[in-house]
């Protein structure tokens, strides 16, 4: 689940961790499936051990630690990942813990309880290679307008699914896609070429909205619990709302209408027949 909001909460969370050197990588082991982790642990160990983290950064729905080597440690959370500095939900998922000396914390790990995100040592070439500009679009909080439209304006695809694709924009997952369209009275099945520009103004101003206030309330914990902070607290951006998972509840905007359900692209989509009517999509 983690977008955006909560992989950029990830990233503030771990940077405490600049200035310290890498002193151990453990891989626990655990009795679940094991993620991804590459290359492998000892080349891992040899290239990154003695290495000081220079920097923390996010591309997409990544954290990058940068170390003084060059590397980046790349970790992809994926459904159910999170980059952490103590305290996670449950030992058992703990997949990799890298521990410092001379930072202001002892650790900082990758925990994953389904198992289906990445752990990843990457030289600046693989970091081009895999996240450069071929592969992502602009990161979605910063986007200026005129590049946002750009990337959808002629684009035959509903534009809920347009949303999802990271090489148009990065960052957007299923969850801020719906709040976005939403609160941009845009109903999610609308071609992405029939929105005139205003509409478009109206959903870039909600995307770039949405998302600094979800990064502010350090993102959404769901009713599942698996997302956290980097020292296992919830989020709060659950709270604020109006869409999704809120199957055949009261619109919270409107007052008239009742939220429903469709599938697009195999993912759920949330909407306001009554706010998002297909007509608030056109000119």
């Amino acid at each position: 689940m983690p977008e955006l909001p909560e992989v950029e909460t990830m990233r503030r969370g771990l940077l405490p961790t600049i200035g310290g050197t890498i002193t151990a990588i453990l891989e626990p082991i655990i009795p679940y499936r094991p993620i991804k982790i590459e290359p492998s642990i000892q080349q891992f160990r040899e290239r990154a051990i003695g290495a000081q983290v220079e920097a923390v950064d996010r591309i997409a729905k990544r954290v990058l630690v940068r170390l003084s080597t060059q590397d980046s440690i790349v970790m992809q959370p994926k459904m159910a990942g999170i980059a952490m500095l103590s305290d996670p939900p449950s030992e058992q998922h703990t997949r990799v813990i890298f521990e410092l000396s001379g930072a202001r914390v002892a650790r900082f790990l990758y925990w994953d309880r389904r198992g289906l995100g990445t752990v990843c040592l990457w030289n600046p070439e693989e970091v081009e290679l895999h996240l450069g500009p071929s592969q992502l679009g602009p990161d979605a909080s910063i986007v200026d307008f005129e590049t946002f439209v750009e990337r959808f304006r002629d684009v035959d695809r509903e534009v809920k699914v347009a949303l999802l694709d990271q090489k148009r924009i990065c960052g957007i997952g299923n969850l801020y896609a719906a709040e976005i369209l939403h609160a941009a009275k845009v109903h999610p099945t609308s071609r992405c070429r029939s929105i005139s520009k205003s509409v478009w103004k109206r959903i870039h101003s909600e995307t770039l909205r949405i998302l600094k206030e979800a990064i502010e309330k350090e993102g959404s914990t769901l009713s599942d619990g698996t997302y956290r902070n980097a020292i296992n607290g919830e989020g709060s951006y659950q709270n604020q709302h109006k869409v999704y998972d809120r199957l055949d509840e009261s619109c919270r905007t409107c007052g008239r209408g009742v939220i429903v359900r469709i599938v697009q692209a195999q993912r759920s989509t949330f909407f306001c027949p009554q706010c998002q009517r297909r007509k608030a999509s056109g000119k």
